[in-house]
């Protein structure tokens, strides 16, 4: 058994990629419409590890998605996570966990969706502003 992608509904297919590609840093796999179904799939994972993929599904007829807390969330290791918060910030992502122990953060797509981002390697030292920076609402 091989583990092949987690998939996720959203409302618009252009503001998920600005976030999981260009702010989150995912690298798209492949993008497909399908007109006869009224839906496109995009597939997307960490740059380098095409194993853990995820696929946002677009249905084209307007829906409306709930539950997206039950889901729990996606969780990424990374490089520098004080990096890449500030990166998220740059496009306009609240960091609702802020990284203050140098180890965790948490984010959401623009349908909900909970990111975890995890520091590769253990916690980096405390840093500001990240340091004193609070929790903002649920993620």
């Amino acid at each position: 058994m091989k583990y092949l992608h987690t998939m996720v509904r959203v409302t618009d297919m252009d503001a998920s990629l600005r976030f999981y590609r260009d702010a989150l840093g995912l690298e798209m796999l492949h993008r497909q419409d399908f007109p006869g179904g009224r839906y496109t799939l995009a597939f997307l994972a960490a740059p380098g590890d095409s194993s853990a993929q995820v696929e946002l599904t677009h249905n084209w007829d307007p829906q409306d998605y709930t539950g997206g807390r039950n889901f729990g969330h996606l969780a990424y290791q990374v490089d520098n996570i004080y990096a890449l918060c500030a990166r998220l910030q740059a496009h306009g992502v609240d960091i609702l966990r802020p990284p203050r122990d140098g180890y965790m953060a948490f984010v959401r797509s623009p349908d909900g969706i909970s990111i975890e981002l995890l520091q590769r390697g253990g916690p980096l030292p405390p840093a500001p502003p990240w340091a004193s920076m609070p929790n903002q609402g649920t993620w």
